[in-house]
């Protein structure tokens, strides 16, 4: 499957039960008390099949994008067919610019990439929550689990432009000591083919 195939929908045509996990275009506060609008527009996902056979770049799948365990808070997210925010092309983007300057392959970790605002961990303050995040475990041979590696490759994606935010090493809040967490900030991207006036 293309990733040109990929079937945009509004959140708030959804059933009641995927709004109400998905909270399309809701309001939701960050950890600072900034209100960012929930992603309305998603993608529309009909199988693990489709997930792993679509490339959302050269080097990364959707499914890579969308891994979750169980802490997926409900069944009916943890079944097909699956939403995800439409800008988690822009973090599949992103992450293969960084793969080109790292020169290594870029392994994402399970509930590293979009998590829904039901998901357990972080929930809809999480900016995983947007689908414009992403954690690395490991780069090429080198995980990620100590400061040299984590400040390092963290420079490499700083150096690539001023929209990404990379968490600095350490054990305190916003910080992080066994990824390389980055992202892209609460970007929500509507379709040319999607209207937002309904």
């Amino acid at each position: 499957m293309n990733v040109d195939e990929l079937r945009p929908i509004d959140g708030l045509h959804l059933s009641g039960e995927y709004r109400t996990l998905l909270r399309p275009g809701e309001a939701e506060s960050d950890s600072s008390g900034t209100v960012h609008h929930l992603p309305r527009f998603l993608y529309e996902i009909g199988s693990w099949q489709d997930a792993h056979e679509i490339r959302l770049a050269p080097h990364f799948t959707l499914a890579e994008l969308m891994l979750v365990d169980c802490r997926e808070a409900e069944l009916l997210l943890r079944q097909f067919p699956h939403y995800v925010p439409c800008a988690l092309i822009l973090l599949a983007t992103f992450l293969e610019d960084f793969r080109r300057e790292v020169d290594a392959p870029v392994f994402i970790s399970a509930n590293g990439g979009y998590r829904s605002p039901a998901h357990q961990i972080g929930g809809a303050k999480s900016i995983h929550a947007w689908g414009t995040a992403a954690n690395i475990y490991r780069i090429g041979d080198t995980y990620l689990n100590d400061a040299k590696s984590i400040e390092r490759y963290g420079a490499i994606a700083s150096s690539l432009g001023r929209a990404v935010l990379v968490r600095p090493f350490g054990t305190g809040a916003g910080e992080t000591d066994d990824h390389l967490h980055l992202d892209l900030g609460f970007v929500s991207l509507t379709p040319r083919e999607c209207c937002e006036a309904s």
